[in-house]
């Protein structure tokens, strides 16, 4: 072990769908970021901690960042922005399959007030590409920004991990430990719950449900005779007909995105769980500011 003890705070951002929760889950170890190919799938800022026996780092998932189309988007885009302001380090994700787009031209832009923070390049899905297109990658993207660091990676993969921690921990200054060792996220179990239960609804809905949908942990207790625990959840959605598609014919979607989801859970927790789901309408939810608060969308935070 080193006499210096380094520690920092890591921003991840780019565009929605880059492999920016991929890239937080692996790090880390275990899922505490969901994942789906459905572009912003995160909405809030989700904090991974990667500790070492030198080191640690903080690593914060940030909402990809898109165009608004109402406020849930707003604030999305908002959280992920003013993260630059808040931490040590920035690592701008790009997707090496997708190539350069408007969105990414967006954040560099944004990218370019940040002032002495290190930005490192990390451009992801290189086991999708040919070496010529990655290199003319990072040969486009040099242009646009000074990075510290330009690192190719695959984040499902695990490829250049392990260099790119390394490359972490050196522009990292000293600091004190500001999690316990053990501890892998800054999230409530109960914020954890909800988003692993939001997974399943995007991973078997199509594209009228996915991000018209909260989920909400109405309550958590022990069942005294069966020691499981007992979670009630709320899935939120704004319109009769994504009821209807989210229960299914005979309740057979709600009992299969139920039984995927208390798998995850139960895995997470370490415990048999008892998942109660139902579903609820709240109309145009994702415009109305009290939905939003009321749902773990601060506003005021931001």
């Amino acid at each position: 072990m080193s006499d210096v003890f380094k520690s920092g705070f890591v921003a991840i951002v780019g565009r929605p769908n880059v492999g920016k929760s991929t890239l937080l889950n692996q790090i880390i170890g275990q899922k505490i970021a969901i994942m789906s190919d459905k572009a912003q799938t995160t909405r809030n800022k989700i904090q991974g901690v990667y500790t070492t026996n030198d080191a640690q780092v903080v690593f914060i998932d940030t909402p990809g960042i898109h165009k608004p189309k109402h406020k849930l988007g707003d604030f999305m885009v908002k959280v992920a922005l003013n993260t630059f302001r808040e931490v040590d380090m920035i690592f701008f994700v790009i997707d090496a399959d997708a190539g350069y787009g408007r969105g990414d031209e967006f954040i560099i832009e944004k990218l370019k007030r940040v002032e002495e923070t290190p930005i490192f390049l990390l451009i992801n899905k290189i086991d999708l590409v040919e070496p010529e297109a990655l290199l003319d990658l990072i040969a486009k993207y040099s242009e646009m920004l000074d990075f510290e660091e330009i690192i190719p990676i695959s984040a499902l993969q695990g490829n250049n991990l392990g260099t790119l921690l390394e490359e972490t921990t050196k522009h990292l200054a000293e600091g004190p430990m500001y999690y316990p060792a053990d501890q892998v996220t800054d999230h409530p179990e109960r914020f954890i719950i909800s988003e692993l239960i939001r997974e399943q609804v995007l991973k078997f809905t199509h594209e009228e449900v996915p991000h018209s949908v909260a989920v909400v942990i109405e309550g958590i207790e022990v069942n005294s005779e069966t020691h499981k625990l007992h979670i009630m959840a709320q899935i939120i959605v704004e319109r009769s007909t994504q009821k209807g598609i989210l229960i299914g014919k005979q309740g057979q979607m709600l009992k299969q995105i139920g039984m995927r989801a208390r798998k995850e859970i139960e895995l997470l927790l370490g415990s048999k769980v008892y998942l109660e789901i139902w579903v609820k309408v709240q109309k145009g939810w994702r415009d109305k500011e009290h939905f939003l608060n009321d749902y773990g969308f601060d506003h005021d935070e931001y």
